[in-house]
């Protein structure tokens, strides 16, 4: 079984589309977290810059954070995120070493 895996996503709105991505970034939060293997899942807004959105996630396993990216209200998001996005997600993973 492989180690817990840390995800830290960022994600920068259009001009004028702060709300909107906040709005369908928030909609991931509770479904994330009820998903089997998620450690905790957290969404948070840049205090300087109102566009700019970070993810940051826990996963029990590389094996659940795959599971994820196949949930369908993730899916959902990807195919509409060109709509609010102002340039592509940055997602970096990160295994923990302790």
């Amino acid at each position: 079984m492989s180690k817990q895996l840390t995800v830290v996503a960022t994600a920068r709105a259009k001009p004028g589309m702060e709300e909107e991505l906040g709005k369908r970034l928030l909609a991931l939060v509770e479904p994330s977290r009820a998903e089997e293997g998620c450690i905790s899942y957290d969404m948070h807004q840049s205090n300087d810059d109102p566009a700019l959105w970070l993810a940051y996630e826990n996963w029990r396993s590389e094996e659940d954070l795959a599971r994820h990216f196949e949930m369908p209200y993730l899916k959902a998001f990807g195919e509409s995120k060109d709509e609010v996005l102002a340039q592509p997600l940055d997602v970096r993973k990160f295994s923990l070493k302790s």
